[in-house]
């Protein structure tokens, strides 16, 4: 197995098509992790490192951390969906550095992509076994849906895993004490110790800097949760509303209509950015079936989770897109017009 041992910034190149076939089994894979048919149109050119992936987060069974080996995220690769059904959820492709090669600066790629015809072995790996060709029953198969079968259980409490994180730059001394201060004042606050002053205190401290509040609040709604729509398009721009706006349309699991408010967009509110896109379906982690949203969510430009108050998964560089309801989200004007 080709080790480079890559660090953010590094620059790369992707290896060719033919040289990629060469390293896969035959599910078309590297130690369980697939290469997919949307990684195809990439081969050839360089891009930089953006962070290892030497963990991950378990989004299918919600267990915490996974410890994963050679593999990089590369700055700007997103899954678009065409080998999967059109699934929206732009994922950040995972890359094995045996289909990566390093480059020095200024150098010359060594071309585009081939021309490969559909139904090789890469294309066969997008369905699991039994699955279906076409129609509402298929069966997809892609990087995140083996997520744990590429991966190992990571133990919060290793603390090698945070070495790690500081020695490849994957993270910074800074926040490492500052996702550990937020466990600290976390801990606190669950157990009843002063709570209504430590977060008085916490989110006075936070308005003097200029910074989010306390991210772990709770919704009162107990009826059904309020909805809006703005029929935002892409490019459009919006404004985060407060986080007592949103609180105030969430229910006590914190969340409206389905939707889960996770602390991790609590950094976003007020804050404006252009919409990205809409998502209306994306592909269930764990059983690979297609699921459509009934209430389209929208994804905002360079808005995902940073993995810096996830609990038992912290400094994860998976870098998810964060989706928001339209409810949460107000239309103003374009920073250039305003």
């Amino acid at each position: 197995m080709s080790t480079l041992n890559l660090m953010p910034g590094d620059m790369v190149e992707i290896r060719s098509y033919q040289e990629i076939l060469a390293t896969l089994d035959d599910a078309g894979a590297i130690d369980e992790l697939p290469f997919m048919p949307e990684m195809r149109a990439l081969c050839g050119q360089q891009i930089r490192v953006f962070k290892r992936a030497d963990k991950t987060c378990d989004t299918i069974d919600g267990t915490g951390g996974r410890r994963m080996y050679n593999t990089v995220h590369l700055a700007d690769t997103r899954c678009d969906g065409s080998g999967h059904g059109g699934c929206e959820a732009r994922c950040l492709m995972f890359w094995k550095e045996a289909w990566l090669k390093r480059v020095e600066p200024g150098q010359v790629p060594s071309g585009p992509a081939e021309e490969v015809g559909e139904g090789d072995l890469v294309d066969r790996g997008t369905r699991q076994p039994g699955s279906p060709e076409t129609g509402r029953d298929i069966l997809y198969r892609c990087q995140i849906t083996e997520l744990k079968k590429a991966s190992e259980p990571l133990p919060w409490w290793d603390l090698r895993q945070y070495v790690r994180d500081l020695r490849t730059g994957n993270t910074t001394v800074r926040r490492i004490f500052k996702a550990m201060g937020m466990v600290f004042i976390r801990k606190l606050a669950s157990i009843g110790i002063g709570y209504r002053y430590l977060v008085a205190g916490f989110n006075r401290i936070q308005k003097w800097r200029g910074r989010p509040p306390f991210p772990f609040s709770t919704g009162k709604l107990a009826k059904e949760t309020p909805t809006g729509l703005l029929d935002l398009k892409v490019g459009e721009w919006v404004r985060v509303k407060s986080l007592d706006e949103i609180m105030a349309t969430l229910d006590g699991y914190n969340r409206n209509r389905g939707l889960y408010f996770d602390p991790e967009l609590v950094r976003y509110c007020g804050g404006t950015y252009p919409v990205l896109g809409r998502v209306s379906k994306i592909l269930d982690e764990k059983t690979g079936r297609m699921l459509n949203f009934s209430n389209p969510c929208i994804v905002l430009q360079d808005v995902y989770c940073r993995s810096g108050l996830s609990r038992y998964r912290l400094f994860c560089p998976r870098a998810i897109y964060s989706y928001w309801r339209e409810i949460w989200l107000e239309r103003v004007s374009p920073p250039d017009e305003a």
